[in-house]
């Protein structure tokens, strides 16, 4: 069970919940942070005096005053009203993430909400039931407003959920559980959608991803380098250690033991060759930086996970409410497209490298990977497939920080589009997943062709995970089959841990 206390959740926790189904338990001390916080918003609600959000409405209605018998009417109001999500729903694991994201913050005790809410949402996580939230709809400020009010829905029995991949209504989730509907008090419906969960919740599902997909990326380089006979030689550690970024030293030793003990490399190792083009020479460097971008990622995503992002906060030591902006998803944000521009960039090089092993110009290896030009394409037009991918993320890449649009009739003036910025993330991820499998696949075919030479240990080892799910191609067939069992390779870590299970753990820094 991992217990959440507001301050030492870890990205492998959140991963762990998300994707592995761990149950979520509140800490003692997260249930006195909670209960000692909900004490001091039921002296607020007690009083006349306006505060935002308790006794005031949200947004541009904060100037109206709510009186007492209206204010548990005007938590529930907010959740209805801003649910206004749009489009698919989001993945499971990305809803599951939010759900302990969320609980987590609250367990700081700086929100006010009740303990019965707090295990209530923890309660439905546990019991697997998974609020239907559409996938658009949040500016990244003041929350994710909309898609979190979707999830609060099914607390309230309202909405809809999946359970057991079914969607049904939120009532009939509750029931099916045996769970009843909640009943907001003052302050806790914008406790529970004031926040960046959602846009942290894609960004940690994304960063776990990448940190495969680096590892995918040098093994798919390490693939193309023996198939086209490069040299180690740019990988000499003395190159990195004079410019030592930690993601460039991190590759350099990854394609050293990747293609340690490889005899196509050493039956070139004396040729007339000087030096290789930069897509196989600069490996270190270009995979390098993109690592160090997820490095980044990791680190701000690692301080928002334990972060209270509500508004306005209950100080606990002073029994103060106090308004600010820690709902406003800038650091996410400006992360996320960090790390859209650093998988773009894999997939670039990637790119190139299959154009490379598909140009007889350039490989020395049959035009287009094919045993007989002319009556068969062979591998032709995989590198469409590519290049199309790459063009597509030269898209998505545009930065969505970049973009602001006043809400709430300007009281909400500046917005950080931190959930659109975290969803092409993953729409990049998916393209490079892709990008990879067909280089991966050039890779292994230009490999068939230098037999009976071995590639090394670590490449050796990717190429006999391939060839169990992709035959050589002898003559024509559709390759779509073949890219997506590579992609479906990638997409459920085999590849990495076949590598892995014969070099060691690669490294990411």
């Amino acid at each position: 069970m991992i217990i959440v206390d507001g301050y030492s959740l870890t990205l492998a926790d959140v991963v762990k919940v998300a994707r592995g189904y761990e149950t979520v338990g509140l800490s003692e001390a997260g249930r006195k942070q909670i209960i000692d916080s909900r004490k001091i918003v039921d002296k607020i609600l007690e009083e006349e005096s306006p505060v935002y959000g308790i006794s005031t409405g949200f947004g541009d209605f904060s100037q109206i005053f709510i009186s007492k018998e209206k204010r548990e009417k005007l938590q529930r109001n907010l959740i209805l009203s801003h649910a206004t999500g749009v489009g698919q729903y989001l993945p499971e694991d990305v809803v599951r993430s939010a759900m302990v994201l969320r609980a987590n913050s609250l367990a700081k005790g700086y929100s006010g909400i009740k303990l019965s809410s707090v295990e209530m949402l923890l309660a439905m996580l546990n019991k697997r039931v998974c609020p239907a939230v559409p996938a658009k709809g949040s500016v990244g400020a003041s929350g994710d407003l909309a898609p979190l009010s979707h999830m609060v829905l099914v607390m309230l029995g309202e909405g809809q959920a999946f359970v057991n991949g079914k969607l049904v209504s939120g009532a009939e989730a509750l029931a099916q559980n045996g769970l009843k509907p909640v009943a907001l008090g003052g302050k806790e419906g914008l406790a529970l959608i004031n926040g960046t969960q959602i846009m942290t919740a894609v960004g940690c599902m994304v960063w776990q991803d990448a940190v495969d997909l680096m590892k995918t990326a040098d093994v798919a380089a390490a693939l193309c380098i023996e198939a086209l006979k490069g040299t180690r030689t740019a990988f000499d550690p003395r190159i990195s250690q004079v410019r030592p970024h930690i993601g460039q030293l991190a590759t350099t030793e990854n394609m050293l033991r990747l293609t340690a003990d490889s005899a196509i490399i050493e039956s070139h190792v004396n040729c007339s060759k000087v030096q290789d083009a930069y897509s196989l020479r600069c490996v270190p460097q270009v995979h390098g930086a993109s690592k160090d971008a997820l490095r980044r990622l990791e680190e701000t995503l690692t301080v928002e996970i334990n972060a209270a992002t509500d508004n306005p906060l209950i100080m606990p030591d002073t029994g103060e409410a106090i308004s600010g902006g820690n709902f406003h998803g800038q650091p996410i944000a400006l992360v996320m497209d960090y790390l859209k521009l650093a998988l773009a960039e894999i997939g670039n090089i990637s790119e190139r490298r299959t154009n490379r092993l598909l140009d007889s110009h350039l490989s020395e290896l049959p035009p287009f990977l094919t045993a007989y030009p002319g009556e068969d394409s062979g591998l032709m037009i995989t590198q469409y497939t590519a290049a199309s991918l790459v063009s597509e993320n030269k898209v998505l890449v545009h930065p969505a920080s970049a973009d602001s649009i006043p809400t709430s009739a300007n009281q909400e003036d500046h917005v950080s589009m931190g959930t659109i910025a975290a969803r092409q993330a993953g729409e990049i991820l998916d393209n490079v997943r892709y990008i990879l499998a067909i280089e991966c696949l050039a890779a292994a075919q230009g490999i068939d062709f230098l037999s009976p030479l071995n590639p090394g240990k670590g490449t050796g080892a990717a190429h006999k995970a391939i060839r169990q799910v992709v035959p050589h191609l002898d003559e024509d067939r559709m390759p779509a089959p073949d890219i997506k069992s590579i992609y479906d390779l990638i997409a459920d870590r085999t590849l990495v841990i076949k590598v892995e299970e014969a070099i060691g753990t690669l490294k990411i820094s």
